[in-house]
């Protein structure tokens, strides 16, 4: 599915150079490689302001609770269809996820399902910019502006992607990334960061992910410890400059894959929009395990992104039933991605279409 081996070729000068500077300065909590990371992350996203964080599912926490939804017990609308972090970040914040469907076409958070399962708990929304490609935005904020609802966006799958050609901080106060080793903007372990274009909320989340001091031994809000890394803000930094020309050769591959799969019986790829930095290549096949298992006997690695909708998981029961959400259930026994990843060679995906072809 992935090697992160040419990636660390091409930019070991840059992540040697960070490092070395991080061991001559012998500080590896809240030093000046978070600091210009953060600094360089803003500059590139289009955002005014950069926090460094632990992961993404961190990320997605503090923007809730610098929203001011901490503990709160309010309902969260989350699509069924993501990753269960997303939930889980809810649950870490006090808050209750509160499912809602996806679009049949692209697989993303359905505005009007959204808007459906609103009550009058609920208090936020999660648009999860799903597979690199991002949500409707517009008609998210339409519905959060006649609900009242905060909005935190989830790009964990999105860096570098704009809505409408605006960068994501324009629809929502926070934006949440991870650094996940498999993303499109990886370190090498966990970390993430929350942009936004408000001062008020950069001064928030840097006090929440500090256990809610101010650089000194003072509390002075309820708050964690899920402070970005040092080491892992060595690689974030050197990887950073390659994002845009990495996400243009993904997008590159995945046109390749939409041309060797075209009349393909055995898959249907998932429509991308068109500002998609195509994290992952998804196809739906109604024959999915029977597809992998052709796949992984000739040594070729594909998941499942993913394989249970949230609202049928045990630990987020919202009081949802199966078939309540009939085209997230329906692409959970679908969906597989294929392998991409920047670096993959163009034969690698005429291989695998070709493969599938076979099948």
């Amino acid at each position: 599915m992935l090697d992160l081996r040419p990636m660390l070729a091409e930019t070991e000068p840059a992540w040697r150079a960070n490092l070395a500077r991080m061991f001559g300065a012998m500080q590896f909590v809240l030093g000046e490689q978070v600091a210009s990371c953060e600094r360089e992350l803003a500059a590139q996203f289009g955002a005014r302001y950069a926090v460094g964080v632990a992961s993404g599912t961190a990320a997605i926490e503090l923007g809730l609770r610098a929203a001011g939804l901490a503990e709160s017990g309010a309902e969260v609308i989350v699509p069924a269809l993501t990753s269960l972090f997303t939930a889980q970040a809810v649950l870490a914040a006090g808050c209750r996820p509160r499912f809602a469907d996806v679009d049949a076409e692209h697989l993303l958070l359905d505005p009007a399902s959204a808007e459906e399962q609103c009550t009058r708990r609920t208090r936020a929304i999660v648009p999860v910019h799903l597979y690199g490609q991002p949500c409707a935005m517009e008609a998210v904020r339409e519905v959060a502006r006649r609900r009242g609802l905060a909005i935190v966006q989830d790009a964990c799958q999105a860096h570098g992607a704009q809505c409408g050609g605006s960068p994501l901080t324009h629809y929502s106060a926070a934006v949440a990334y991870s650094f996940y080793p498999t993303k499109n903007l990886p370190c090498l372990g966990d970390g993430g960061a929350v942009l936004t274009d408000s001062a008020r909320v950069a001064k928030s989340l840097a006090r929440l992910r500090d256990g809610g001091r101010n650089r000194d031994q003072v509390a002075r809000v309820s708050a964690i410890n899920a402070r970005l890394d040092e080491m892992q803000a060595c690689y974030v930094r050197a990887f950073l400059p390659k994002l845009e020309a990495w996400n243009t050769r993904r997008v590159r591959l995945a046109r390749l894959y939409d041309e060797a799969l075209a009349g393909a019986r055995a898959v249907t790829p998932v429509a991308r929009r068109a500002e998609s930095v195509c994290h992952l290549y998804v196809a739906r096949a109604r024959r999915r395990d029977r597809l992998r298992a052709h796949l992984d006997r000739l040594g070729i690695r594909t998941g499942v992104h993913y394989p249970m909708p949230l609202h049928l998981q045990k630990a987020f029961g919202d009081g949802s039933r199966r078939g309540d959400f009939p085209v997230a259930e329906k692409a959970c026994r679908e969906i597989v991605s294929l392998p991409l990843w920047a670096h993959m060679p163009e034969s690698a995906v005429e291989e695998v279409a070709a493969r599938i072809r076979e099948l």
